[in-house]
């Protein structure tokens, strides 16, 4: 077999393994380690006044920094690197088409264009970005890009709530079974 031919079938592979993971259902950990639901405040999502983003959109999970951040579900790497309020983030597209938002993290793993699986490490809970000097923690967000027109409640940035879940939903540890 040739390079040539050898690299499309691992591209085909690649392609195919993606398109499922991304068709299948979703299904969730919560992505710190040895964590459950009692380390966030579930009251905290959408929570307005939230400094300079307006309303919080996504929930902080706190741990001792370096705990390990896991992938809440099976995606790909689509950014790893540093943002001014993230700090070190990490972005997973995953099943469903929904972009998971893992910062203010100590550090990351592996790179961008990488599959991860469910409870795979993707980096180590920290305090960077806005979070200096506030305690370690994880700020998880959802984002999808298929909208939830609704969801609409006509509050302040309502319109933005049709793209953010909430995460404490997506992980089952909310009202309801998840979304």
């Amino acid at each position: 077999m040739t390079k040539k031919r050898a690299g499309k079938i691992i591209l085909l592979v690649a392609g195919l393994v993606i398109l499922t993971g991304l068709l299948l259902p979703q299904a969730t950990v919560i992505p710190v380690s040895a964590a459950t639901s009692r380390d966030w405040n579930a009251k905290t999502f959408w929570f307005e006044p939230w400094g300079r983003s307006g309303v919080h959109k996504g929930i902080d999970i706190f741990a001792r920094k370096g705990t390990p951040v896991i992938a809440a579900t099976n995606g790909l790497v689509v950014f790893r690197g540093e943002i001014p309020m993230g700090g070190k983030v990490v972005a997973v597209l995953g099943p469903k088409w929904r972009l998971h938002y893992y910062a203010h993290l100590d550090s990351f793993d592996g790179k961008a264009g990488v599959l991860v699986a469910k409870g795979e490490g993707v980096g180590a809970v920290g305090d960077t970005g806005n979070a200096a000097g506030t305690p370690p923690h994880l700020h998880y967000s959802v984002f999808t890009i298929l909208p939830y027109p609704w969801r609409w409640d006509g509050a302040t940035q309502g319109w933005k709530k049709m793209f953010i879940l909430d995460p404490g939903r997506v992980l089952g540890a909310s009202r309801g079974s998840g979304v």
